[in-house]
């Protein structure tokens, strides 16, 4: 029998077995280690390509789900991430959708999606799919503005659904413990933390439009659906392929690239509840390095490029009254000011697990969460509360002023040209 049962289908084999003599193959009933079908999470991915093709094979390797479809506009894409699905369960069973909107009318079976479409679709998706009945994981950065972060973190809670934000170095020993050493005090009291923001792009991206290409049959790319919410452009087939970075309206700049992660590991390790800064000060240059970011209880977060604080990428550095302390990409071990802040690297990173019940893999807690129904580690609220901070980071470059912003209302503070930044025009009927 396949792998692919659903649980439906399992409700139906099992009134079959009552009705009349039958043998049932053991995997089905779950023994012999595999997982019953009505434990299995049915999941399928909405827009699959470069990093969220290793998201789908992260994904594929739990047990515990079945992914049954793929959604994406542009059908080599399509046919490629439906090859891997079949290759893994042996069958030729994922089905294939071109528009997210036929796809989660069909599919009310599925119960989780993965979202790696560009950036300027992650909210649009989450929130269409949440709507559905769907729990969601999606890549970062998680929306375009601080309005779309608002209508993700309304969708999860009015629809009841487990969302987590890809920001996976939140469910990474290193980050976790460097993250803790500032939570619970043992730097003492933390005064500053350093953010990476991406090095390359600039703070203050283009409005130019590529060359128009002859646009292609709708089933091979779906332009207007690729576009989504975004102001209508002739097509270049660069854009689906990838190259979109550096625009305005498909981009969060060289700040929302890094920052989505690192704002979040910031906001993690600091007495801030969460809540983004309150002054921005504009920094005279192309980037927003050296950018001083202020929270209401005078701990400052301040924006990095360049490698004076870590070696790596996406690095965070706590610094307290008792040394510092940070963690990037490629570290065997955190970095600190002396090796006895190293100490009790075990007994952190063990006490945070035992505390929160939280897995070190960041997949695995949202699958975990999807079952339990519990806040995933990077949940709604946590991505629009950092996304915010992004977005108000980028829109004191493009002012080129200081702003000050009210965390509880997040509104700009007397600045209505601020405040309009706050949201963009969204093209029918791509309006969330």
């Amino acid at each position: 029998m396949s792998k692919r049962i659903s649980r439906r289908g399992f409700l139906a084999a099992t009134a079959a077995a009552v009705a009349g003599p039958m043998v049932v193959p053991a995997s089905v009933l779950g023994k012999g280690g595999a997982t019953p079908p009505s434990e299995r999470i049915t999941a399928a991915g909405i827009g699959i390509h470069g990093r969220g093709s290793g998201d789908m094979q992260w994904l594929l390797g739990n047990d515990d789900v079945q992914v049954l479809a793929i959604c994406d506009i542009w059908k080599q894409q399509r046919e490629k991430i439906k090859a891997m699905v079949d290759n893994h369960y042996g069958n030729k069973d994922c089905a294939m959708y071109r528009d997210i909107r036929e796809f989660l009318v069909e599919r009310p079976d599925i119960d989780a999606v993965l979202i790696a479409t560009g950036d300027h679709w992650h909210a649009q998706a989450s929130v269409r799919a949440m709507r559905a009945g769907k729990d969601v994981y999606t890549e970062k950065p998680s929306c375009m503005t601080i309005a779309e972060g608002e209508a993700v973190v309304d969708a999860a809670r009015k629809y009841g659904r487990v969302y987590q934000t890809g920001t996976q170095r939140l469910s990474e020993a290193n980050h976790v413990f460097a993250i803790e050493m500032a939570r619970t005090g043992r730097l003492g009291k933390v005064h500053t933390v350093y953010a990476h923001i991406a090095p390359w792009d600039s703070a203050k991206m283009g409005n130019d439009w590529k060359p128009a290409e002859e646009l292609p049959p709708q089933d091979v790319v779906d332009w207007d659906i690729w576009l989504g919410p975004c102001p209508w452009r002739p097509f270049n087939r660069a854009y689906v392929s990838g190259d979109w970075r550096g625009v305005y309206d498909f981009h969060t700049s060289c700040i929302g690239e890094w920052g989505a992660h690192t704002f979040a590991q910031a906001y993690a390790g600091l007495d801030v509840n969460g809540k983004p800064p309150c002054k921005y000060q504009y920094v005279d240059n192309d980037s927003g390095d050296g950018m001083v970011c202020t929270f209401p209880n005078g701990q400052k977060m301040v924006l990095s490029r360049g490698d004076k604080y870590w070696y790596g990428s996406c690095g965070e550095r706590f610094d307290g009254e008792r040394g510092w302390v940070g963690a990037a990409d490629g570290y065997s071990m955190p970095d600190a000011s002396s090796p006895e802040l190293l100490a009790e690297y075990k007994q952190v990173v063990g006490e945070y697990v035992a505390r929160t019940g939280r897995s070190l893999d960041h997949m695995r807690n949202f699958l975990d969460c999807v079952k339990s129904r519990e806040e995933a580690v990077a949940n709604a609220l946590v991505m629009h509360n950092s996304m915010t901070a992004v977005h108000a980071a980028n829109i004191c470059m493009w002012l080129g002023r200081d702003l000050e912003f009210d965390p509880e209302t997040k509104m700009f503070v007397n600045d209505d040209e601020a405040n309009r930044m706050r949201a963009r025009a969204q093209r029918e009927p791509w309006v969330i």
